[in-house]
């Protein structure tokens, strides 16, 4: 007879909570994470904050590209080039381009 599967435990992120700036002030501190013994709890809390940094950037890009693409609006009497954009973000024209296009697709994807 087989052995069940066991069942595996799909991590959730962590909440991302800001940390006091004295805490913060502290180049040794990272969300308490210098403060636990356990191996098993450090690993079980690191990977909590990887997924919610993970989950965060994703969401971070996005609202990136819509800002992108609501600037290189073509019915704004103030759009902006995508090389004015990737100026004011620190990216490549031809990346500007792509999240332009990204968000339009966002954009798209939103309206019923």
């Amino acid at each position: 007879m087989a052995e069940p599967e066991p069942r595996v435990r799909k991590p959730r992120p962590a909440a991302l909570l800001f940390e006091p700036s004295e805490v913060a002030a502290d180049p040794e501190h990272f969300f308490g994470l210098e403060g636990i013994d356990d191996p098993r709890e450090l690993l079980t809390r690191a990977t909590e904050l990887t997924l919610a940094f993970r989950a965060a950037t994703d969401r971070a890009v996005e609202f990136q590209a819509l800002a992108a693409a609501q600037l290189a609006d073509p019915r704004r009497f103030d759009r902006l080039t995508p090389a004015d954009i990737a100026e004011r973000a620190g990216w490549t024209a031809d990346y500007a381009k792509k999240m332009i296009e990204f968000g339009r697709g966002l954009l798209r994807d939103s309206t019923p």
